[in-house]
Order: C-alpha cells, then structure tokens, then sequence
C-alpha cells in the first residue's frame, strides 16, 4: 500500500482514536497475562511512565507519528498497569491441604455446582498456621448442618472443613481459577460436611454494610415469592444468586437466556429511565419549578443517584459497571448540553472497567458483555436512514418495527457472544434466537 494511502487511511481515524485507545490498553494488559514470566516491579514502572511519556509528548502534525505513538505509549500503560495491579493483589495462599477448625467473618454468599450453599471468608483464623501464611480470603461449600444464625452477612461463623490452594486448570489451555482466585485474594477453597455455627454476631463497618442490605432485601423477596420464581426476582434486583438452583441455571445457559440474571444494560436503562421520566415530568407539574429551573438536568442527576445506587446494591459486577457508565455518559451529556455519542460510552466503559479490574480482560463476563454491546451499536448506527427503516415507518407497518428490532437484536448479540460461548463452555445455543424474541419483551415490558 502506498505511503500517501496509508497516511491518509490513518488520517481518516483522527477523530476516531479516542475509540482505539481501550483496544491498545487491553491489548497490553492481553500482553501482561500472555507473558509467563512476571516482569519487575521497577520495570512495570518503567513501562508505566514510558507509556505516559509518549502519550503526552506523541507528534501531533504527522499522523503516521501520533498514532503510533498514541498505540505504544497506552498499550505499555496498560502493560505496566496490569503488572502493578498484580503486585498489589498480591496475599498468601495456602500452601498444602488442610484440616481442622475454620473461623471466618461472611462477606458473600452463593451457591456451589451441587446446590450448597457457599460463603466467602475474610478475617480467617487457622488454628495451627501462621498469621503470616493464612489466606486473606477463603470459599467454603456448607454441605453439612447450618444454624438459622449462621448465614447471616457479616456474621462470623465457625466450623471444621477441608481447605486447599486454588486447582489448576482441568484441561491443556482450559479456564485457569487460580488467576481469578489471586486478585480476589482468595487463598483456599474448600468445603465441610460438619455443623457450621455462628461464633459472633456481625461485625459494623461500610465494607459489609452494602452486603447485609443486598441480602436482608433478598431474603424478603424470597419470604414475599416462593421457589424459583422469587430466587430469580431476588437475582434480577439485587444481584444475589445464592437462591437459584443450579439446574434452572443451566437452562438458562442452554436457552441463551442467563443473560436475563445478570444486571446490565436492560435492567440498568429500565431503572435509569424511569426514574429520569418520573423526575423530569413529575417537576414539570409544577409550574414554580418548571419555569425556573433545569427539570431536566435536575431529572439527570437524580437518574445518576439512582443508578449509582442500584449498581452498589447490586454487587458491581463487570455488565453492571458497563452499563452503569454507559448510562452515566448520556446522563452527564443531558448536564452538559452535549450530543451523547453511544460508541463513545463503550470506549470509556471498557477503560474504567479495565482500571478499576484488569483481569476482567481475560474473563467471558467481559468479553461477551462489550462484544454483544458494541456490535449492537455498530448495527443499529448503519441502519440510520436505511430505506427499510422508512419503509416501516409508512402506516400500516409501523407495528414491525418493535418485532423485527426485537429479532435483530436478539440475532446480532447472539451472533457476537456465540464464538465466546463455544470457547468458554464449549456450546451454542440453538434455540436463542427463539428463546430471546418471546423472553425479552416481556423481561422488559412486564418483569422489571
């Protein structure tokens, strides 16, 4: 390709760079975890300030120049970064098998692949090793007897139990816990057939405080509807799981449906939307306020409380997160007065997402969550002023446009998470399209 070609190709991706930029810090943080040897912490900060030293002082009047720059300085960012985070993570991990007494203080709650329940332990205490080498995290599956008391959030409980240090992958190249377990400071798993009891009552603090809300509003969703139809209410407004059986799970996953479980962008723009209609109309009745001041700035910033709310509540997993910032973007672009530019709000997702976790990276939450999302935007951007979309337009057709918005999207997102779900859990939905085009209008119309 000639030189002129190239430079004007690149040229044409001026105004677009901005959306490169989490595509070259994701790749350096790909080139962290495909290194098998862990670089120096002088040297991932070497990386660090190198990386921000091109970004800053990159070429601006030769494009060639800036956007290669602009490609090395922040994939080296988020090379260093990702290095940096790793070390920080950093916590004991047991070092062989255990068995004995375990006390620990509850800070989640969920359920094994055998329908156990399962908790996650800080503040560990191990008879018989070293403060030094006990695990700041530990996951016990209860299988045995549980006292009503025990699974209280934050309470401390005790019991005797297996722990060992987090498995390998089971298979050559396969999914690889023991790099999830490091940044989650999880030192040990195991389980226990004994009595679990409780051995203090919670402890304060903010660190469990969120927690003991997420699950005393659960538990009274679950009191108020029985079965699996209020474990799925709990899951779908709290984001506890810790009530769904494992088998309805699967279903879920073989019908390409658990997406409905997992509180993204449906669930978050219901919320998000509704509060900011009933703010900005619900002012609007008023014509003291409505005459003299913004309602609809002021519907924003409630909008934005509302939504930061429900992502806490909700545990702030990576598709939450996504779309909490996404959501955030065009809220703060009705603050400002500014065009909200929806491909935009991907890219600054991704970024925030990637520095507050790195790791998030290399999991399918990630993965298929942006996957689905970008593909959607890049369809439903081309179809601006097709001629199908005046077509439907016309009288008489109008009615398509929901049904056949319903089957194109539940095609494109099935489309784009399908080579993820091949890879992760060695499968594909065959009824997803099907399953998706009778479930989401009434996920999103009736249910939330």
């Amino acid at each position: 390709m000639p030189h002129s070609r190239i430079t004007d190709l690149l040229e044409s991706q001026r105004e677009s760079l901005f959306l490169w930029m989490p595509v070259f810090f994701a790749t350096g943080i790909a080139g962290y975890f495909a290194n098998p040897a862990e670089p120096a912490q002088g040297l991932a900060i070497a990386l660090v300030l190198l990386g921000a030293g091109l970004v800053v002082l990159r070429p601006r009047d030769r494009i060639g120049g800036y956007v290669l720059a602009s490609a090395l300085g922040v994939g080296l960012l988020g090379y260093g970064y990702a290095a940096l985070r790793s070390e920080t993570a950093r916590a004991p991990v047991l070092r062989g098998h255990y068995y004995g007494p375990i006390e620990g203080r509850i800070i989640s709650l969920d359920r094994s692949g055998s329908n156990a329940p399962r908790v996650l332990l800080d503040r560990l205490y191990l008879p018989g090793i070293a403060a030094r080498e006990t695990p700041e995290r530990a996951r016990v599956s209860l299988q045995g007897f549980i006292a009503d008391t025990a699974l209280e959030a934050g309470a401390r409980i005790t019991l005797t139990g297996r722990l060992s240090p987090p498995g390998p992958p089971v298979e050559p190249g396969g999914f690889d816990f023991r790099r999830m377990a490091w940044f989650m400071q999880l030192g040990a798993v195991g389980y226990t057939r004994n009595p679990a009891l409780r051995a203090a009552p919670p402890e304060g603090g903010a660190d469990t405080w969120v927690f003991r809300q997420r699950m005393r509003i659960s538990r009274a969703i679950m009191a108020r509807i029985s079965g699996q139809k209020g474990a799925f209410t709990a899951a779908i407004l709290t984001g506890d799981r810790s009530g769904i059986d494992p088998g309805v799970m699967q279903n879920l996953r073989r019908a390409n449906l658990a997406h409905l479980l997992a509180i993204s962008g449906l669930h978050m723009g219901l919320l998000s939307g509704f509060v900011f209609a009933l703010v900005r109309y619900g002012l609007a009745l008023v014509p003291a306020l409505a005459l003299r001041v913004p309602v609809k700035k002021w519907a924003a910033a409630v909008a934005i409380a509302a939504g930061f709310g429900y992502l806490v509540l909700s545990g702030a997993n990576v598709a939450t997160q996504r779309a909490f910032v996404m959501t955030l973007v065009v809220l703060v672009s009705v603050l400002l007065d500014r065009p909200a530019f929806t491909m935009r709000a991907v890219a600054v997702a991704a970024f925030i997402v990637l520095i507050l976790k790195p790791y998030n990276l290399i999991g399918p939450g990630f993965q298929m969550s942006f996957a689905a999302t970008a593909a959607l935007i890049w369809v439903y951007e081309g179809l601006r002023g097709n001629r199908m979309r005046g077509w439907l337009e016309r009288r008489g057709t109008r009615w398509l446009k929901p049904v056949l918005g319903v089957v194109l999207t539940s095609a494109v997102a099935g489309a784009a998470t399908a080579p993820f779900s091949a890879f992760y859990f060695n499968q594909i939905s065959q009824t997803g399209l099907l399953a998706n085009f009778l479930a989401v209008p009434v996920m999103g119309a009736v249910v939330m």
